[in-house]
């Protein structure tokens, strides 16, 4: 329960105000139908961290413990650092929207996820635990806490969140995880 629990509070807040959050917004107000957007989210995540889980696990089977203590370390404090900075909406391609809702939000949110801070946290925590189901399930849940509202809720949700201030707190919960490794 701990991957799944970590997993998911550290997603939910890292992803507050990144570009994918953005990216449903915009999609939202796109097309207006918003369960095949969640859908398309939901596709999209699990497919994506299911691959970074699957790096993580295997990084973890070859590196040796206490490298791999120190790479952890230093990877969850660079994604503290990460956090903190602001992220804009990168050029959309716009040819996905043909494919209707769903396969535009799958599409776009696979390659905005791509190299992204949270697909990088699904690899370094799929490196932490064991248990890759409970992780990829986790970064999944993090992911919709953080996207389905303001897909259903729209631009009345994303206006009223105290961005900073969220991204301060996923910081610190990154920091706090990187300082735990390099410690315990």
């Amino acid at each position: 329960m701990e991957a799944l629990s970590i997993s998911t509070l550290i997603v939910a807040l890292a992803e507050i105000g990144d570009k994918t959050q953005l990216l449903a917004l915009l999609l939202a107000a796109r097309f207006r139908q918003p369960w095949p957007i969640v859908f398309g989210i939901l596709v999209a995540t699990v497919a994506n961290h299911a691959l970074a889980a699957a790096v993580g696990a295997w990084v973890s089977a070859q590196v040796p413990a206490d490298i791999m203590r120190w790479v952890l370390g230093l990877s969850f404090l660079a994604i503290a650092a990460w956090t903190l900075v602001p992220d804009k909406m990168d050029d959309e391609d716009s040819g996905f929207y043909r494919y209707g809702a769903f396969g535009a939000t799958l599409v776009l949110f696979f390659l905005a996820e791509i190299g992204d801070k949270t697909q990088v946290a699904t690899v370094a925590l799929a490196a932490q635990y064991s248990d890759t189901l409970m992780v990829i399930a986790g970064t999944t849940i993090g992911m919709l806490l953080a996207n389905v509202p303001v897909v259903i809720l729209g631009h009345f949700a994303a206006d009223r969140l105290p961005l900073g201030i969220i991204r301060a707190v996923a910081a610190s919960l990154f920091a706090v995880m990187g300082l735990y490794v390099l410690i315990a």
